[in-house]
């Protein structure tokens, strides 16, 4: 979606039928399946089948792909949620202490939950070795970059999903994680990973195709905050700079931060700056009219998966989305 500097309206619907439709719902409910992206769910326990938790909508989509029915996946951040600052129930963080696989990003992405997966990584005793067989940190298998500039610079970035190779080393990892769980088929698992990996691979093709066409002087990214380093070190990009210097949206630019931003924004001759669809992108808006130049303003799905029909509720979707988006946007 591209937009000029400008308010958004806002379309509303009313839906009708809801009193007559809860019934329904709640007798669907109460009769279990898949657990919902942020609901406990107690169809695992209905089932017997184990039960593997995820923090993140993202990580949620990629684990579910790989483990499809061998268990019981369920997502604690809910769609269009913030990772850096979603929290959770208390009936939710019990669901951490009794998954059989607790799978976070790491990289001090999950800001909310941290005091929690600290303490589950406490649990093990002295050693930590018992807890640490149920939780797995993607950021720990992958080969992470430090932030390159901001308040954050030189500590490690969490971002790496917008890198499809570096997903790759996620899904083998839990794969790996998930096969050695009982009641599990590793075969079936095996399976999944390997089409998944398949599908990562086209992917990746896809991106390096459309981003190669990007002339190269326009290959430069403005967000904001810094999402993309692992995009720009994949397919070639310059990251410009971010609204928000560091690698939390909790943060705040100052007036510095802006004046530096837009001078910067001025010399590269960007054609068009990036918004977050999860955050508000008033603050784009605003540096891209205060650096007085004719710039669009494109939102992009970077940090959480949409509900369905959004245009992101998978992780695959999220980055076709984006790829075009960036390719739209910065192409001659």
């Amino acid at each position: 979606m591209t937009r000029r500097v400008s308010a958004p309206r806002i379309a509303r619907r009313v839906r009708r039928r809801i009193a007559i439709l809860a019934p329904a719902l709640l007798a669907i409910a109460l009769l279990g399946g898949c657990a919902a992206p942020g609901a406990g769910g107690s169809s695992a326990e209905a089932t017997g089948a184990p039960r593997i938790v995820v923090t993140t909508n993202i990580l949620g989509d990629v684990v579910s792909a790989v483990v499809g029915d061998e268990a019981e996946v369920t997502t604690l951040m809910r769609p269009n949620a913030d990772p850096h600052s979603f929290e959770i129930s208390a009936q939710e963080a019990a669901l951490l202490s009794s998954a059989e696989l607790v799978v976070s990003n790491g990289l001090g992405l999950e800001e909310g939950l941290q005091q929690h997966l600290d303490g589950l990584a406490g649990d093990g005793g002295d050693d930590g070795n018992a807890a640490d067989a149920r939780l797995l940190t993607a950021g720990d298998v992958i080969d992470p970059l430090p932030y390159a500039e901001g308040d954050a610079a030189g500590t490690p970035d969490p971002h790496f999903w917008t890198d499809p190779a570096r997903m790759g080393d996620v899904v083998d990892a839990v794969a790996e994680r998930v096969a050695a769980i009982d009641g599990v088929d590793p075969e079936r698992i095996a399976e999944r990973a390997a089409d998944y990996r398949a599908e990562l691979a086209e992917l990746d093709a896809e991106m390096t195709t459309a981003f190669d066409a990007i002339p190269r002087d326009r290959r430069a990214l403005v967000t904001n905050h810094h999402v993309f380093g692992y995009l720009a070190a994949r397919f070639d990009f310059r990251v410009v700079g971010a609204v928000i210097p560091g690698g939390t949206t909790l943060a705040s630019p100052s007036a510095a931060d802006l004046r530096e931003l837009t001078s910067a924004i001025e010399q590269a001759g960007v054609p068009a700056i990036f918004a977050e669809s999860s955050q508000p992108d008033r603050l784009v808006q605003v540096l891209a009219s205060e650096a007085g130049i004719d710039v669009d303003v494109i939102e992009l799905y970077t940090e959480s998966l949409t509900a369905p029909g959004e245009g992101a509720d998978t992780y695959l979707t999220m980055m076709r989305a984006n790829t075009q988006r960036i390719a739209d946007g910065l192409g001659a």
